[in-house]
């Protein structure tokens, strides 16, 4: 009953079947392992950034490249400020018993003894970067030789919170927090990073750091987690569909052994084994095509001898 197994289509379907299962289940347990990755990292970089707050403060020099490990991490930096290039940042929220509000970031560059410069988050304002009667409120920044403290950060990227998509910002404003953003507006080396200050200047309110890339439950996270459970589907779905085309065919192939599902040919009734004849054959239709034609030519007879009858009389 179950030959159709060794014909050349169901051993097309068996190796797909045998590959396919795994391969999915191997993609699904990847991407399982990816989430987890990402929520160890993510638990690893809470850990990271409390211990960094009650932490000592470290030189700059010493935490870079910034990296999931350094990222969050206090830093110092002794030099001044550039008041000829203060930028804002517009379009950033920051949570607070309100709720979210919309505001902006006070960048100002810090000319370092080493040279370079680094771009430092003084803090944030509510309001519109581009309303005068908000932007007056930014306090000037120090003046004179000054020893910044603050959370290191990584340079921004398009895929960042708060960096617009498209566009590019008015003079005196800044998109995205970045070298690449700020080698065409200042005359000098900048440092691939920024800090944001622990203690600023009223009115402005502190910028809390944000978790290094790929170590946040974020929406890739979630993605891996969504993919996790495709693969695992395309794994039963391939294990669905081989028991239906096997049931299928074997439900077939027993019909066919007992005779059943009879296929007409012509008035001929063709069996499941392919004989003639299986429910009468060839002799009894024609033996009912012959009575059909005595039957036919008697009637005629009788009627014929009838009317020649009815006209001797007459």
């Amino acid at each position: 009953m179950y030959r159709f197994l060794l014909t050349p289509r169901w051993w097309g379907i068996n190796v797909f079947a045998v590959l396919a299962i795994p391969v999915c289940i191997f993609m699904g347990s990847w991407q399982l392992s990816r989430f987890e990755d990402r929520v160890d990292s993510h638990r690893q970089q809470e850990d990271r950034s409390a211990r960094a707050k009650t932490a000592a403060a470290r030189p700059l020099e010493r935490l870079l490249p910034v990296d999931q490990v350094t990222s969050g991490r206090q830093a110092s930096a002794r030099g001044h400020y550039d008041t000829g290039h203060q930028l804002l940042v517009p379009g950033r929220t920051l949570k607070d018993k309100h709720g979210e509000r919309q505001g902006f970031y006070v960048l100002t560059l810090l000319r370092t003894d080493g040279g370079k410069a680094l771009p430092v988050v003084r803090g944030w304002l509510p309001g519109d970067a581009g309303t005068k009667a908000d932007t007056a409120k930014v306090p000037a920044p120090p003046k004179g030789e000054v020893t910044v403290t603050g959370a290191l950060q990584a340079s921004e990227s398009q895929g960042s919170d708060g960096v617009p998509g498209a566009g590019g910002p008015a003079p005196g404003r800044l998109a995205m927090i970045s070298a690449a953003s700020l080698v065409n507006i200042v005359p000098y080396d900048v440092y691939d990073a920024w800090i944001t200050l622990t203690d600023t200047q009223a009115p402005l309110r502190a910028v809390p750091p944000a978790a290094a890339e790929g170590s946040g439950l974020d929406l890739k996270a979630f993605q891996n987690l969504g993919y996790t459970g495709e693969w695992f589907v395309f794994a039963g779905f391939v294990v669905f569909m081989w028991f239906r085309l096997f049931r299928r065919e074997s439900e077939a192939a027993r019909d066919a052994a007992l005779g059943i599902g009879v296929e007409v040919e012509g008035e001929r009734p063709v069996g499941a084994d392919g004989d003639v004849g299986a429910t009468g054959g060839v002799g009894a239709v024609s033996r009912e095509a012959s009575g059909r034609t005595e039957s036919g030519r008697d009637e005629g007879s009788g009627e014929g001898q009838d009317e020649a009858a009815r006209a001797g009389k007459a």
